[in-house]
């Protein structure tokens, strides 16, 4: 490519907003099931002028002539976004074959030949224990057939980001992008998990005997945690017909109506192929928002609705004016993760739970602490990950990454026994598991500021919704960091997070 070529920052991020739009729509296609094969490649080189060394190079050049200030944060953001996009040129071909090879995949499960995203959702509503054991064991076989070439993608990918960042450390680097210590994360994380560790140990005790009875094992297989997230042995009190009716009226006591939101559209319908992880795409915030999950009747349908509708509201409730790299482009994920977490934390109120399910304040209150330990379960999970993750990229220049410690951890700190063959599909990009837990942090600082400025029924208040209106206004701009500041606490204060989960 010529000099000549070379977009200027504003042109860039325009034709950026175009290819990000096309990308996220193609992304959404394979996700719900409207594709088979995914051509993330073709559309990666149709737009091959937005991701060249030039390019970077000049953007690079701008960032650094800018001033201090949100235009060399805007720019910073630019020039990683074309990091990304040269990794992502390199890759698509790769990835998109390896993508195409699990999506045909099959598990051969008592005379059915599933799909192996069909096989995985299944576990979640199999009402036998041995059966979720086996087709548990038998989803994680095939999964793990595709280990070689996820690794060879993961050090291609490796090799091409400390190349093109300079940054030759995978955890420095990620540290620089998301402007934090992820060491002292880990550190004040495994303290909260050790302080959480006796009341777990008692949630644990009660709920596993009453959601997967005396027939379990001492340390049951990590097969049958979406069985018991879902709470499926009280689908009958949370159906999956009243779903959508009962997260729309729960928004709408927010002052949020999800139905009447034009810039968001929901994808709510179970597709064979469709992803059994619901979430959001932001194809182009605040005009176009998908917000998709796959029910299958049990409490999770509620929770993932309200956990994904945080984030569809934050990125259709952006302000229109923003620079689009503020609309859409962050330095992590997260900011946007308080909002999800805000918004599900309501389904863990006993009032939710009485007002929508002709339950008693002692049922309400029982039901509402299942959630409570499906919430410590999987915040003592992600920790352990965020620890494995750590381990794996301090050692993946000598030994190009090893499943040591992966089962050990996540079975040490959930007591559920978790394979060692699952630590890749288990890994998501840019240390997300970090991401995921500040927004743990801080959706519970939110929540005791919320607390504290509307009262106890927050979570069914329309000055909760005001509060959040303000704070989606802002889009992608501010870090985590930041909203903990402004609400008035320290960032690593895990105080108010081991409060709500009993410790």
């Amino acid at each position: 490519m010529s000099v000549a070529a070379v977009l200027r920052p504003a042109d860039y991020e325009s034709r950026l907003q175009r290819y990000l739009f096309e990308r996220a729509e193609e992304g959404r296609a394979v996700r719900v099931g409207e594709k088979e094969v995914s051509e993330r490649a073709e559309i990666v080189a149709r737009y091959a002028e937005l991701f060249t060394r030039d390019q970077l190079d000049a953007l690079r050049q701008a960032e650094a002539d800018a001033a201090e200030g949100e235009e060399r944060e805007r720019l910073y953001r630019l020039r990683k976004t074309c990091e990304a996009g040269l990794i992502s040129a390199e890759l698509a071909a790769r990835e998109d074959a390896l993508e195409n090879a699990i999506l045909a995949a099959r598990v051969d499960f008592q005379g059915e030949q599933l799909p192996l995203r069909t096989a995985q959702a299944k576990l979640a509503v199999l009402s036998g224990y041995a059966d979720r054991d086996e087709l548990g064991r038998l989803a994680t076989d095939v999964s793990a057939t595709f280990n070689d070439e996820r690794r060879d993608v993961l050090r291609a990918g490796e090799e091409l980001e400390a190349d093109v960042s300079g940054i030759d450390d995978p955890v420095e680097r990620n540290e620089e992008e998301k402007g934090i210590s992820i060491r002292e994360l880990e550190r004040a994380l495994a303290a909260a998990s050790d302080a959480a560790t006796e009341v777990y140990t008692r949630l644990k005790e009660r709920w596993l005997e009453k959601l997967l009875g005396p027939e379990r094992e001492e340390v049951p297989s990590s097969s049958h945690v979406a069985y018991l997230r879902r709470l499926s042995p009280l689908e009958a009190i949370y159906t999956k017909e009243q779903a959508v009716p009962v997260c729309m009226d729960t928004l709408a006591r927010l002052g949020f109506e999800l139905e009447h939101e034009p810039n968001i559209k929901l994808d709510l319908d179970d597709r064979p192929q469709k992803s059994p992880r619901a979430c959001v795409i932001p194809a182009d915030p605040p005009k176009i928002v998908h917000l998709i999950t796959r029910a299958q009747g049990g409490l999770h349908d509620y929770q993932a609705f309200l956990h994904e509708a945080g984030h569809a509201l934050h990125y259709a409730g952006c302000d229109p004016s923003l620079p689009y790299t503020f609309r859409n482009i962050s330095r992590d994920h997260a900011l946007t993760e308080i909002y999800s977490y805000i918004v599900e934390a309501i389904s863990r109120q006993p009032g939710w739970h009485a007002r929508y399910f002709g339950l008693s304040d002692d049922e309400a209150r029982d039901n509402a602490e299942a959630t409570v330990f499906m919430e410590a379960l999987l915040f003592r999970r992600y920790a352990a990950k965020l620890q494995f993750e750590l381990e794996f990229w301090g050692r993946f220049a000598d030994d190009g990454g090893t499943e040591t410690g992966y089962a050990e951890r996540l079975t040490a700190a959930t007591g559920f026994e978790y394979r060692r063959e699952g630590y890749l599909s288990d890994m998501d990009a840019g240390f997300y598991s970090a991401d995921y837990l500040r927004a743990w942090i801080r959706a519970a600082q939110l929540r005791r500021f919320l607390e504290r400025e509307v009262g106890e029924e927050w979570w069914a208040s329309e000055q909760t919704g005001d509060r959040l209106r303000e704070l989606f206004r802002e889009g992608t701009r501010p870090s985590s960091e930041e909203i903990a500041s402004r609400i008035g606490f320290d960032p690593l204060d895990t105080g108010p997070l081991l409060a709500e989960l009993g410790a």
